[in-house]
């Protein structure tokens, strides 16, 4: 399974800020849009991930304000990424390596979407249940004449 595979189920909803936006306003949008992260994007390119844990970590140097802070001042501006093409397999390696939440989908400099640790672990889960339910009606299928020989009563 590829990273393309969840972007096709997800859906393409992007919701992003500018790194000198308020980091007040992208705040209310991570709110408003009950999402966990925004994607910072500066002159038609991603500039960096803005997710609750740096809004955190702002709210935590300032003594519980955001006062003026800006969206760059909390960013993560070098994110990790991954392509369409990425396996599966490698974005949760990436995930958990890198302690990442959220992971930019990048094909060249075009911004594809976003995948989180939910959509990962949310497509394992049901990956996993297709092949339990598969088993269990090959195992429930099985020809008699096959259990005769392997010796099943």
């Amino acid at each position: 399974m590829k990273v393309s595979d969840i972007l096709r189920v997800k859906g393409n909803t992007l919701y992003t800020v500018h790194p000198d936006d308020s980091l007040l306003n992208a705040l209310n949008v991570v709110v408003e849009k009950d999402i966990g992260a925004l994607v910072v994007m500066e002159h038609g390119e991603l500039a960096g991930m803005l997710s609750f844990r740096e809004i955190n970590i702002q709210l935590a140097k300032n003594g519980g304000s955001l006062g003026n802070s800006t969206v760059r001042a909390a960013m993560d501006d070098h994110p990790i990424t991954c392509t369409p093409e990425t396996a599966l397999d490698e974005v949760r390696r990436m995930m958990l390596d890198h302690h990442a939440r959220y992971i930019p989908v990048m094909e060249g400099k075009v911004l594809q979407g976003v995948i989180s640790f939910y959509d990962v672990a949310k497509t394992v889960v049901e990956s996993q249940n297709f092949e339990n339910k598969m088993l269990k009606a090959y195992i429930r299928d099985w020809p008699a004449k096959d259990e005769e020989d392997a010796g099943v009563e």
